[in-house]
């Protein structure tokens, strides 16, 4: 195997083979905006060679089984990989979740020279699972080679991003981040979605709320997707139904009226429940109008 290209879509990644750019395509759909990040064992062993690995904590479980066989890489670690390879591309889109993955993978080589050099960046300005499949293998993406300097800020927004409070990421922000041009409005959409003094909700549960209040509002009409008026990327489509369960499914809530929950895959799995769910119609609480004028806060139970 000679290509090897790596993204953050398992459909984006099929359409990426069948297009013939590569002799393999990846796909790493690790979330790490939601929930605990990894600890340093789990980020040691993500991008090792499968041992013991519990599914999802390996980087190559996004990947069809079948195709990590028929291209005899199965259970490999990344650098061992990348030895092998000729050439490999990171076709990062500018999501945020996606450039966390990017600073992940360089920090993980960062001190493997032999990596670095295989490696070159495919910056796109839309994510890779939002671009038509058809258009995205005609993609021509511009080809970023990596220096020691991509490396060093690489390594230093991902030490921010694991602090255990959010000064340093707030930090990157003064730092000249231009070589890795997605990554700077990547840090403000997560700065964003910290939670407010005034409302104590994030840039995400506002817009949705905004959404909500007209009434009569259907879930997923607040749900972000393309040519949707909820312009957020920092989340996906899983966690945005948590987020209005959150708003929804408590005690006081800001939102009325969600029929079913909560947002799992039992519940898509019932055709029924979801039927319920999709025509729910939603309105804004007084507590809901107060938050979104920025006069109340909204305490998670």
């Amino acid at each position: 195997m000679t290509r090897l290209i790596v993204t953050t879509d398992s459909s984006a990644a099929g359409a990426l083979l069948r297009a013939d750019l590569a002799d393999l395509v990846i796909a790493i759909e690790r979330r790490l905006i939601w929930g605990p990040l990894p600890s340093d064992e789990e980020l040691g062993a993500f991008f090792a060679p499968r041992t013991t690995q519990p599914c999802g904590l390996h980087w190559l479980d996004n990947t069809p089984s079948w195709r990590l066989e028929g291209s005899g890489v199965k259970d490999r670690g990344l650098i061992e990989l990348l030895s092998e390879c000729d050439s490999a591309e990171l076709w990062m889109g500018p999501e945020p979740n996606a450039q966390l993955i990017l600073l992940w993978l360089l920090d993980h080589c960062g001190n493997e020279r032999a990596a670095v050099s295989k490696l070159v960046i495919r910056q796109l300005d839309i994510a890779v699972g939002r671009v038509d499949l058809e258009r995205l293998a005609k993609l021509n993406p511009p080809i970023v080679e990596l220096t020691p300097d991509h490396l060093e800020i690489a390594a230093r927004a991902w030490r921010a991003y694991r602090a255990p409070t959010p000064q340093d990421w707030f930090g990157l922000l003064k730092t000249d981040l231009s070589l890795l041009p997605q990554l700077e409005r990547g840090a403000v959409d997560l700065l964003e979605e910290l939670p407010s003094v005034a409302t104590g909700l994030g840039a995400t549960e506002m817009r949705i709320l905004g959404l909500i209040a007209p009434g009569n509002v259907q879930p997923f009409d607040a749900f972000p997707g393309h040519q949707k008026p909820n312009e957020r990327r920092v989340f996906d489509y899983w966690e945005v139904g948590a987020l209005l369960d959150g708003l929804a499914r408590c005690p006081v809530p800001a939102v009325a009226g969600l029929d079913e929950g909560p947002f799992s895959l039992d519940m898509h799995d019932d055709a029924l429940r979801h039927a319920r769910y999709k025509q729910s119609r939603l309105s804004l609480t007084d507590l809901g109008k107060a938050v979104l004028a920025g006069d109340e806060e909204f305490l998670p139970p």
